[in-house]
């Protein structure tokens, strides 16, 4: 299953990555992925939709997600994400504020890629 991938959505480029059901040693590869694809593409340029939810993750996981929206804020012009809830939205909390980016949540994938086509 592709975790990284662009789509086209209303006639927007928009970065989907799956990161549903991931374990903590799964994160390293998605990292690794979005990492390389969001920093090779030109500054405030990119759509970002991080689907969530059915996985596990450890602390360890969660400074790699910081490390990661930190140094891709550069190239992001907006961000979604599908399917957090519980200790997830904490978690997505601290990221937040280390990274200093916005991530607006979303219940379903339509509904955030139709708020991300009309960036």
């Amino acid at each position: 299953m592709q975790r990284c991938q662009f789509v086209d959505h209303k006639g927007k480029k928009i970065l989907v990555l799956d990161c549903s059901g991931c374990q903590p040693e799964d994160f390293d590869a998605i990292i690794d992925e979005c990492a390389r694809v969001v920093q090779s593409q030109p500054e405030k340029s990119v759509l970002t939709m991080t689907i969530a939810g059915g996985g596990m993750f450890d602390s360890v996981t969660v400074d790699k997600l910081k490390n990661l929206t930190r140094d891709n804020a550069p190239f992001v012009r907006n961000s979604a994400v599908v399917g957090v809830s519980g200790l997830q939205k904490v978690v997505l909390t601290a990221v937040s504020l280390f990274s200093k980016r916005k991530f607006n949540l979303f219940d379903d994938k339509m509904a955030a890629m139709d708020f991300l086509a009309a960036d």
